[in-house]
């Protein structure tokens, strides 16, 4: 700390001496490239991006950045940081929880959060106090109690507790306004709280309300929130909150990116060994922990409390425990710091394909090995084959990552297959499988693609390696490079593996880091979609052409929950026509015991569901899938006692599917993006949960995915798009003459008075759902473009990430909306600019789009500028009216399509089939 301290001295001496010009060239000192710089300290790090002048400041802290992680890494963390916080939503990078002890080491901690600010991120930082509440109470001879690791608290225990956190919580404040950093402290107004048992504990409180509110306010006032742990009851007694629960209380309110918890250890470490714990898959090993004679007291407390917070939030959140100084590290690159604690999934292994599921291992083979993607081998070779020696499967229960090893007796075992989701190796499921395959065998052969993106991996795994002829062969356990030629020359005449890797040569791997890291970490609560792999959670992939068509006929049924307005109808009037599925509940309190309109299948009352009804429901199996038609906001307690019930099931069926209408999941890794022509209809296939895309967010993905490789992503397109008045919503209208309730549009017509209203003009949520998704696409587009553009062959796929990297920004797609006097049809006109030396004529445009939808049903391509009269009362989604500037360096495209047909109802039928198992089309006339 001294060290520190005479640092800071001498560079504010040097800055009283020094012009800002001279400054630059010892700037440039702390700016140099990672591979002098890997001994950096971060406080150096954090210095120089408090020293740099404004102008040159963003440039700068990323290159800072470089020193810890790769560019790659820290480009990437610093776009996903900074496109989670909506206007909207301003508290979603991060909520960081400071232990008492971490207080103590103030410079550390202020000049941390102070980088982040610097940055542009701003976390919601929430501290404890305990040690410090200790030493007084200690020093005026009362000594703490604890039971179960809750600090018993009475009248005089609470008033120096308030008296501690509001010194405390002004430290911290004063020490970052000193960086220059904006703070604002929040000592009372955020928690309300109920008496956790004010016989047992006294004035401890247990959570019931967070209001976000004081914390939105003061990030958009430019100013990191600050806050205490301290509640209050709704008769105004301050109650005392343990830190950990208040933190894991507002994480389940914002739902951020990050969750971090800093203590002054950087991690938890077991009791007995000494030996810091780097990753906790509570699934697998909460309950033996929970029994270790050393987990006792705040340790089990802050255990008990984080995995309550991870069963409420998505499975692929996590909470990782570090030092103050560890922040950028943890923040910034894949490897992270400190202790990973997440939910995880139970491992399984077994040895037969039976035991596993044949039709699931069918899929994951035929989704991700790259032998059959490319032809060489079918998934039926792939399975024929396993039958030729002992094996074993290993994996995690949602099929994130696959592996198969062959062990014949006396044989050294070879992992033939190893197939990781792209889910799977962010949230590092490989190295638990990995590990479990090492805990059976000591020797392994394997091989990857020489070109495998996650190549690196194998070699931080393996002893040795040999590239030949486009693959790599790996091995451990195996030192002396004769046995790995003898063994590999063995398993060659057998036919175990090809003939391709004699003679073996050297065994130095020739990526292994100096320093290895332990494994590939995530970010916690994002959600960037998964490119191109499938698993049964709902991600996302590239998918240029309508996939085999089902033909399921099992009739089933449907439960539709906001039945009144114009996309409830719609859907009645599909799923009257539709040969396989029926209504059995439509919900709606205003209409509820009146007969149903409009479907002639059965007769239908209106009924007022409750989330008990749903749940009862969903236990019993009483729906095949289940349609919720809810203005945006409302539906999670339906979605909630759907899941308890799925969870409670005694039916013995699949879980019901669930397409939401509404933009609440449209954003959640869980549950899959449901826009069959764009993303994967195989994730459709497997999913439970699928997120109907918005009106203008389906048009505008349409229109613009064909142009994504030649886009200009330093001067993104703008969309100007026009929609009836349906797209409005409706409320509610006066009662008909029978008593009736009816609904009426939001925007009459006539106050339009024949023109168009333009409104939302930025930030509307289509915009950044269309950003987002569109996003995706850039990392999971085709290597390179099979269609030459004006005689130039244009690189898209990894070239476009590039670009995207080096932008600082994911897509961000400008949009217009407007509102206008006809009923139903959006037309959406795009100007999109193009990449230096590309340009494109209005024939190559055409091509592109032409053979993007060529075999899309649900996609027509007009010669002419699409009208509102091409799309009203349509299906699908219609193209045309191709205009190239005179330049070739910016097109314009224009499409459009029914925005409570394609836009809402045709697209959920679209889905639902999909999800249950008939033609995609089924019941839909195009």
């Amino acid at each position: 700390m001294l060290a520190l301290r005479r640092a800071t001295l001498r560079t504010n001496l040097c800055l009283r001496t020094t012009s800002r010009s001279s400054l630059r060239p010892s700037l440039r000192l702390l700016t140099t490239s990672s591979a002098q710089t890997d001994r950096v300290s971060p406080h150096l790090l954090i210095f120089g991006a408090l020293l740099t002048p404004r102008p040159f400041r963003q440039d700068t802290i990323t290159r800072l950045l470089y020193s810890i992680g790769t560019k790659r890494e820290v480009e990437r963390y610093l776009r996903i940081f900074s496109a989670s916080s909506h206007p909207s939503q301003p508290a979603k990078f991060a909520v960081i929880k400071v232990g008492g002890a971490v207080l103590e080491q103030l410079d550390e901690l202020a000049l941390s959060l102070s980088f982040l600010y610097r940055v542009g991120l701003y976390p919601v930082v929430l501290h404890g106090a305990g040690p410090q509440l200790n030493e007084i109470i200690e020093s005026e001879g009362v000594t703490p109690d604890y039971i179960d690791g809750i600090r018993i608290t009475d009248p005089r225990t609470l008033n120096i507790a308030r008296r501690v956190f509001l010194e405390e919580n002004l430290k911290l404040v004063t020490a970052l306004e000193k960086l220059g950093t904006r703070a604002r402290p929040i000592t009372s107004g955020v928690f309300t709280a109920d008496y956790l048992d004010k016989d047992k504990y006294g004035l401890v409180g247990k959570i019931t309300r967070v209001d976000k509110r004081p914390l939105e306010a003061s990030i958009r006032a430019g100013a990191l929130p600050i806050l205490t742990s301290l509640a209050e009851s709704t008769e105004g007694q301050i109650l005392n909150v343990n830190a950990d629960i208040a933190a894991g209380e507002l994480a389940k309110e914002l739902e951020p990116l990050k969750i971090v918890y800093l203590n002054e250890k950087g991690g938890l470490f077991h009791g007995v060994t000494g030996d810091r714990l780097d990753v906790i898959n509570l699934d697998e090993e909460y309950n033996s922990l929970m029994k270790e004679p050393w987990v006792k007291y705040g340790t089990k407390l802050k255990l008990r409390e984080i995995k309550e917070l991870l069963d409420h939030l998505p499975r692929t959140s996590s909470v990782a425990i570090i030092r103050a100084d560890s922040l950028q590290k943890e923040l910034f690159t894949d490897s992270g710091d400190g202790t990973l604690i997440r939910r995880g999934y139970k491992l399984f292994k077994h040895p037969s394909i039976e035991a596993v599921g044949p039709d699931r291992i069918r899929q994951v083979i035929h989704d991700r090995d790259p032998e059959v993607q490319h032809g060489t081998q079918s998934v039926s070779g792939v399975l024929s084959d396993l039958k030729k020696t002992p094996y074993t499967i290993y994996g995690d229960e949602p099929f994130d990552v696959v592996a198969i090893v062959s062990h014949p007796p006396g044989e050294v075992p070879v992992m033939t297959k190893f197939l990781p989701s792209r889910s799977g190796v962010l949230n590092s499921v490989t190295d638990n499988v990995f590990n479990s395959i090492k805990k059976d065998h000591r020797k392994l052969l394997w091989t990857a693609p020489a070109d495998d993106e996650n190549r690196a991996w194998h070699f931080e795994r393996a002893d040795g390696s040999f590239t030949r002829a486009g693959k790599s062969l790996f091995w451990y356990g195996i030192q002396d490079v004769n046995e790995v030629e003898k063994v590999v020359k063995e398993m060659e005449e057998k036919g175990r593996i090809e003939r391709s890797y004699l003679p073996v040569g050297p065994s130095v791997p020739p990526h292994r880091r100096p320093d290895p890291p332990s494994g590939v970490r995530p970010f916690s609560t994002y959600s960037r979609a998964p490119p191109q792999e499938i698993s049964h959670r709902g991600t996302r992939g590239y998918a240029t052409a309508a996939e085999a068509s089902s033909t399921g006929t099992e009739p089933k049924k449907v439960a539709l929950i906001g039945a009144r307005g114009y996309t409830g109808q719609a859907l009645i009037s599909l799923f009257d026509s539709h040969p396989h599925l029926s209504l059995s509940h439509v919900s709606s309190r205003q209409l509820v015991g009146r007969p149903l309109d409009g479907y002639t299948k059965s007769s239908i009352v209106y009924e007022d569901l409750t989330t008990a009804d749903v749940e009862a429901m969903e236990k019993e199996g009483a729906v095949d899938a289940w349609v919720m038609a809810l203005p945006n906001g409302v539906c999670k307690p339906f979605i909630d006692a759907i899941d308890k019930g799925a969870r409670g099931s005694i039916s013995g069926k699949r879980a019901g599917v669930v397409v939401d209408l509404s933009a609440d999941h449209r954003f959640e890794k869980e549950w899959t993006y449901g826009l069959p022509e764009l993303y994967s209809r195989t994730a459709l296939k497997l999913s439970t949960r699928i997120s109907n895309p918005g009106c203008y967010a389906t048009s505008m993905q349409l229109l613009l995915a064909p142009l994504l490789p030649y886009m200009d992503l330093r001067a993104p397109p703008t969309v100007f798009g026009v929609s009836g008045y349906s797209g409005a919503g409706t409320i509610a209208g006066q009662n008909d003459s029978d008593g009736r309730p009816t609904t009426a549009p939001k925007v009459p017509p006539d106050t339009l008075a024949g023109g168009i209203r333009p409104y939302s003009l930025t930030d509307h949520i289509h915009e950044r759902e269309a950003s987002v998704h569109l996003s995706s696409l850039l990392t999971s587009s085709p290597t390179s473009s099979s269609l030459p553009v004006s005689g130039l062959d244009v690189e898209t796929g990894p070239s476009a990430e590039d670009a995207i990297v080096n932008s600082g920004n994911p897509l961000q797609v400008a949009f217009i909306p407007v509102v206008a006097p006809w009923f139903s049809g959006i037309i959406s006109t795009a100007s999109v600019p193009l990449k230096d030396n590309v340009k494109l004529t209005a024939r190559d445009v055409k091509d592109l789009f032409e053979k993007k939808y060529e075999r899309e049903r649900g996609v027509k391509i007009l010669s002419k500028t699409p009208e509102i009269t091409d799309v009203m009362n349509q299906h699908g989604w219609v193209f045309g009216g191709v205009q190239a500037h005179s330049s070739g360096r910016r097109v314009v495209v224009v499409g459009g399509l029914d925005n409570l047909l394609k836009g809402a109802a045709t697209q959920c039928l679209q889905n639902l089939n999909l999800a249950l198992g008939y033609d995609e089309f089924c019941g839909i006339s195009l």
